[in-house]
């Protein structure tokens, strides 16, 4: 195929896992004609990567080629634009999540919220305390008593 005749395309990188092979989507749209609502056309295309240099979400340009395998007939020309990526880590982001609760959290002041933590674990124990214990718990007690 001539130089001259091959097409070019620009499109996103949605996937480069692959050695040396990424996937770039080149999306459009298209107005249907009867209904006159616009449509979104997807094209999918295998780009042969030598260098792995492609990352997910850059933009690029890529030539069609000669098949350089089943599925891969284009090649990439440059990376036009390379998506901005926050470098953070997992680790960084639990260290800051440990120390926001420090922050957030009310400074206890003196004994107060303590005792009030034991006046109601003694206000629990009284009402089981008060309960006969020649008595069952379920409700058959009354029913002995009326068939003697």
């Amino acid at each position: 195929m001539a130089k001259s005749m091959r097409k070019v395309r620009t499109g996103s990188v949605v996937g480069s896992k692959m050695d040396k092979t990424a996937v770039v989507e080149m999306v459009w749209k298209q107005r249907n004609r009867l209904y006159r609502k616009q449509v979104r056309r997807v094209a999918r295309f295998k780009v042969h990567d030598p260098l792995n240099q492609c990352q997910l979400g850059d933009v690029v340009r890529i030539e069609e080629t000669r098949p350089i395998s089943k599925t891969k007939h284009w090649r990439l020309m440059e990376i036009l634009e390379r998506r901005q990526v926050a470098e953070v880590r997992p680790i960084e982001l639990e260290s800051d999540a440990e120390t926001a609760p420090e922050v957030l959290e009310p400074l206890a002041t003196s004994e107060e919220p303590e005792e009030a933590d034991e006046e109601e674990l003694s206000e629990s124990e009284e009402p089981e305390e008060d309960q006969p214990a020649d008595e069952p718990e379920d409700g058959n007690a009354g029913e002995e008593e009326t068939e003697a």
